[in-house]
């Protein structure tokens, strides 16, 4: 089964973001991907949040998966877009969604868990004081796969992959900044893909976008033994693999790491004598 990430540099003007978006989902399906993953904000990235408010209405109303399902209709293929702004349920504040359709039916909706306040050299985000958190991981089977979704920041988390342990693709949509691209981002897909010994699908941004905001790109997509199937360093594009099920249980197989997992107690502290400074 083949597979495919678009990466995209989004805007500010949505419509503009879905044509190009539409053109990559396109040609990804017309290559013969049965499951397309879009990045985070694939509709709209800016950092004008009162803009991104005014998206922010139910699943239903959501102009953004109306435009989905009539895509992943047409086209006969599962589609995952990750930074669909919905609305939540505290007032000022919205959800980041990532939702799944196939063939014009929404399979589920996923709200990212972990939010992005971090204070970095050059850079400052507050998620939090705009977005509301989602309570619990989402596992959509389809096509004969258990996928495990998850957005960006989400990737730092690997006690929410744990949670999709025996699924056979993690897909995730993402606009890692830069700096924290150029130091983690390979590595910690690498990790995710290799400690659950499955698919990783990660779909990113790409360059500058309004506001000032720079992202890496690199979308790639992981094999079960941690191999990169596909990349695609900088630049708008389409990257897939084959998502290669026997691949998954002979690595199952033949390292057995998920059947040995154990339970675990609480830690046990031990004091030395000297408590330091």
């Amino acid at each position: 089964m083949k597979i495919a990430c678009v990466q995209l540099n989004s805007g500010d003007e949505l419509q503009e973001n879905l044509r190009r978006a539409q053109a990559w989902v396109e040609e990804a399906a017309n290559a013969g991907a049965c499951i397309v993953i879009l990045p985070e904000n694939f509709a709209w990235c800016a950092r004008d949040e009162a803009a991104r408010k005014a998206l922010a209405v139910s699943l239903q109303d959501s102009p953004i998966v109306a435009w989905m399902r009539a895509l992943s209709s047409r086209l006969g293929i599962v589609l995952v877009g990750a930074g669909l702004p919905l609305a939540g349920s505290r007032k000022g504040k919205a959800r980041n969604a990532a939702v799944v359709v196939e063939c014009g039916e929404v399979l589920a909706a996923y709200a990212k868990m972990h939010l992005f306040d971090v204070e970095i050299p050059g850079e400052s985000w507050h998620e939090s004081a705009h977005t509301e958190a989602g309570e619990r991981p989402v596992i959509v089977e389809t096509m004969g796969l258990r996928i495990g979704l998850a957005i960006c920041y989400d990737l730092r988390f690997p006690e929410l992959f744990r949670a999709y342990a025996g699924c056979d693709l993690m897909a995730l949509g993402a606009a890692f900044t830069v700096p924290t691209g150029k130091a983690h981002w390979e590595a910690l897909l690498r990790a995710r893909a290799i400690e659950n010994q499955c698919y990783v699908a990660a779909a990113a941004q790409w360059g500058r976008h309004p506001g000032g905001r720079e992202t890496f790109g690199h979308s790639m997509i992981i094999g079960p033994w941690g191999e990169v199937c596909a990349v695609l360093e900088e630049g708008e594009g389409v990257i897939a693999a084959e998502l290669d099920r026997s691949r998954i249980a002979d690595v199952r197989r033949r390292l057995p790491a998920l059947a040995h997992r154990r339970a675990l107690a609480a830690p046990l502290v031990v004091q030395g004598r000297s408590k330091g400074a």
